[in-house]
């Protein structure tokens, strides 16, 4: 027998971790057509699986490292799992942490009776810092992922699976380092062959996926923050070994996707996912979408359930493009009157308007950014077809990242006096002082004529700024925007902000 197959039967997580139940997701099994079945781990201690690895670590140490104390590097789930697992065997246990943490996470492995150290904007700058305080202090350092008695702890999810389920055909994993789907894929594999293991990973954060297809590992040059418990730039050796060998597919879902699974486990179990731990139920709606199947037996793991509260608009916000609900559309109409009547009576008709902007563009012609409730991707499609039978220039924004995150909170107009204005957007660490340290940063000697930023609920901010750069000011200015060390992108081309900024 594999080493780590005897690894996951002996490994010691049940004197703190829980069997989790495996639960039937009714109302999707019956839109999708399938069994869908929910595996729990949002209800471990610490509401998130991580507390299997890190316990089976901890509890295999020796005395010496026992005595010695443990430490971590983490945003959010491992922190807790190891503060956990420490507590539980008392044990002295430290934990760097980004200082874009939320406080929510910070606090509660506090509780848990573990040091904090806030160092850094990334988990990066906190893992670099950990390895320094390790040559300092000598404690024992738990690896989040790349560790094979992690690895084996998180792998006990499959052994607990093909007990409750010996015939399933598929179950859907969330990836970030890699460790949960290492444990569960080499289980699964081993005992049943025929099972298909599919990870899942947002499209800004498929280091996994990437590695896969390059057949090595990769390291991303940027991450999204939103899923922000998978939000691996580098997976680990380890782990990526074991996903070569017995993953079959990585798919990737959209932050939409993501919101909008959120929602659909809500409305099956009254638990509200993070984002990280909502993927399973994404990727297997992705994953049917273009593998269309027929009674058979899909399982997606809920993965943790530690969500800021701060986020849930946002996550409600964007649940309805992600389950196809709303269609988003710029749309030029006459500066008459009876236009907007006439627009509401012959294009919307009897469906909802969530969401309706006006600006006067010019004084024979204004611009409306329309949110219209609709059933399904041929109905945004009708709706279009009518825009185009009655007359109306419009946009389909519904996929437009830009409409979503700033353009709808901020339609206005443009100055007359604006001159070779030019829009970008910015990432920065949401922490303390960011919002100032990065206005202090701007102060770079353009023009400011556009300023956008809302709180996203996220670990990272999002700004949009228009700068006026002179004729000729071109060069200079693209050498002040690679010396900011922020994250950007620009969007003068963006049919959105055309219209409506």
């Amino acid at each position: 027998m594999d080493d780590l197959i005897k690894q996951i039967l002996t490994a010691r997580v049940y004197e703190l971790a829980e069997r989790t139940p495996l639960e039937p997701a009714t109302t999707l099994s019956g839109k999708l057509g399938n069994t869908v079945l929910l595996k729990r781990e949002d209800l471990q201690p610490g509401f998130s699986f991580k507390v299997r690895g890190a316990y089976n670590r901890i509890a295999q140490l020796s005395a010496r490292e026992r005595a010695a104390g443990v430490i971590c590097a983490s945003a959010g789930n491992h922190a807790q799992g190891v503060a956990l697992s420490a507590a539980h065997l008392k044990l002295t246990a430290m934990v760097v942490m980004p200082e874009t943490t939320p406080r929510i996470k910070v606090d509660a492995v506090q509780r848990l009776g573990a040091e904090v150290v806030l160092h850094g904007d990334s988990y990066s700058d906190a893992a670099a810092h950990c390895t320094t305080l390790v040559r300092q202090n000598g404690m024992t350092f738990v690896h989040p992922f790349d560790d094979p008695y992690v690895i084996a702890g998180q792998g006990t999810i499959g052994h607990e699976l093909l007990q409750q389920c010996p015939h399933l055909d598929a179950v859907f994993v969330p990836v970030g380092g890699g460790g949960l789907i290492g444990g569960i894929a080499a289980y699964i594999k081993a005992l049943r062959p025929t099972a298909q293991v599919i990870g899942v990973q947002p499209e800004e954060s498929q280091a996994m996926r990437a590695s896969l297809r390059a057949g090595s590992r990769v390291t991303l040059d940027h991450v999204g923050t939103f899923a922000d418990g998978v939000a691996v730039k580098r997976v680990g050796e380890l782990t990526f070994a074991l996903a070569q060998r017995h993953v079959d597919e990585i798919v990737t879902v959209s932050t939409d996707q993501i919101c909008s699974a959120i929602k659909s486990i809500y409305e099956e179990t009254r638990s509200i996912m993070e984002p990280a731990g909502a993927l399973g139920v994404a990727g297997l709606r992705q994953w049917l979408a273009g593998h269309p199947q027929q009674d058979k037996t899909l399982i997606a793991v809920n993965s943790g359930a530690n969500m800021n509260f701060d986020r849930l608009q946002f996550v409600a916000e964007r649940t309805l493009t992600g389950e196809r609900r709303e269609a988003l559309y710029a749309v030029t109409i006459p500066e008459k009157p009876g236009a907007l009547r006439y627009f509401c009576e012959h294009i919307v008709g009897e469906r909802n308007i969530t969401e309706f902007n006006y600006r006067l563009a010019r004084r024979d012609e204004a611009h409306i950014f329309v949110g219209v409730g609709v059933q399904s991707g041929e109905e945004r499609a009708a709706v279009a077809d009518l825009l185009r039978q009655h007359g109306f220039a419009y946009q389909d924004l519904t996929d437009n990242e830009l409409a979503k995150e700033h353009i709808r909170h901020m339609v206005g107009g443009r100055s007359a006096e604006t001159a070779g204005e030019v829009l970008y957007k910015f990432e920065f660490p949401e922490r303390p002082r960011a919002l100032r340290d990065f206005l202090a940063a701007m102060s770079g000697g353009w023009n400011i004529s556009l300023f956008h930023y809302r709180m996203h609920g996220a670990d990272f901010g999002r700004v949009l700024v228009g700068f006026e750069i002179p004729a000729g000011e071109e060069p200079r200015f693209e050498s002040f925007l690679k010396n900011l060390h922020y994250e950007y992108e620009e969007e003068t081309g963006n049919p959105a902000y055309r219209l409506f900024l």
